[in-house]
């Protein structure tokens, strides 16, 4: 019997199928660790040891640092480091990312995903803000439904942290945008990632060194954060599947 010998094209297609199972391996841990429903348990845990156990931690921490290390450094983390992740710097970011590729594949669909990350921070961090109504840390109150945006103003709507929560969601989408809808390398999404991952140290280190939030309203905000933008990529994954299966004309991918 003569062994059938393998054409180079289908060694190439025999190797590009053993790396995907390896991807597949390599990235099922970090998938079922950032899930919808593992980021769920986790921030609603952050919020139940938030009302309670972790109030005396909160009180300990809450210090204004930076007033205490560096009074003058305070300007520039106020006025530079401090707003990368507020809605006037990231939002920008996102419509212009979201704009460019929608132009390029001719598609609604970057746009759409761009506001479905808007309507996931307004609506759905808005309303934990509102929902569960604590106090600044200056308040020295870190109890929950002890204040609310109609007594207090933004004083009353402190967790999760707004900022820590745009720098995942707003930036995290962008990221996805260009990942999953241009020709960007690997090389180039890794880099972004790791901005965005640096934008999101940034926000937490300076609202806690400054004393604008809690460290657990911080916590809770990379959570809420990353908990819509999972379920905006997921949401977008099953959508594009179900229109392939159903043979519908392809979403478009990159430009």
């Amino acid at each position: 019997m003569v062994a059938e010998i393998e054409s180079p094209r289908d060694a190439l297609l025999d190797t590009r199928v053993a790396g995907g199972r390896h991807l597949l391996r390599e990235r099922s841990w970090w998938d079922r660790l950032t899930s919808a429903p593992s980021l769920a348990i986790a921030l609603l845990l952050v919020i139940l040891l938030a009302a309670g156990p972790l109030q005396p931690m909160d009180l300990f921490l809450a210090k204004r640092w930076l007033y205490r290390i560096e009074p003058g450094l305070l300007p520039f983390a106020q006025d530079v480091l401090d707003p990368i992740a507020g809605q006037m710097v990231c939002l920008p970011v996102l419509l212009l990312v979201a704009a460019v590729i929608a132009r390029k594949l001719r598609s609604w669909r970057p746009l759409l995903i761009a506001g479905l990350a808007e309507l996931g921070f307004l609506a759905g961090v808005g309303s934990m803000k509102v929902i569960l109504a604590r106090g600044v840390t200056y308040e020295r109150d870190p109890r929950f439904f002890e204040a609310g945006f109609l007594d207090m103003g933004a004083k009353g709507i402190s967790f999760p942290s707004g900022h820590a929560s745009e720098a995942v969601l707003i930036y995290g989408a962008a990221v996805y945008l260009i990942a999953r809808y241009t020709d960007a390398s690997q090389r180039l999404v890794r880099i972004l990632t790791g901005v965005v991952v640096a934008i999101c140290i940034n926000s937490v280190t300076v609202s806690f060194l400054i004393g604008w939030h809690w460290a657990s309203d911080l916590v809770g905000g990379l959570l809420a954060g990353g908990l819509f933008l999972r379920l905006i990529v997921d949401w977008d994954e099953r959508s594009r599947r179900r229109s392939e299966d159903l043979g519908a004309e392809p979403i478009p991918e990159s430009a």
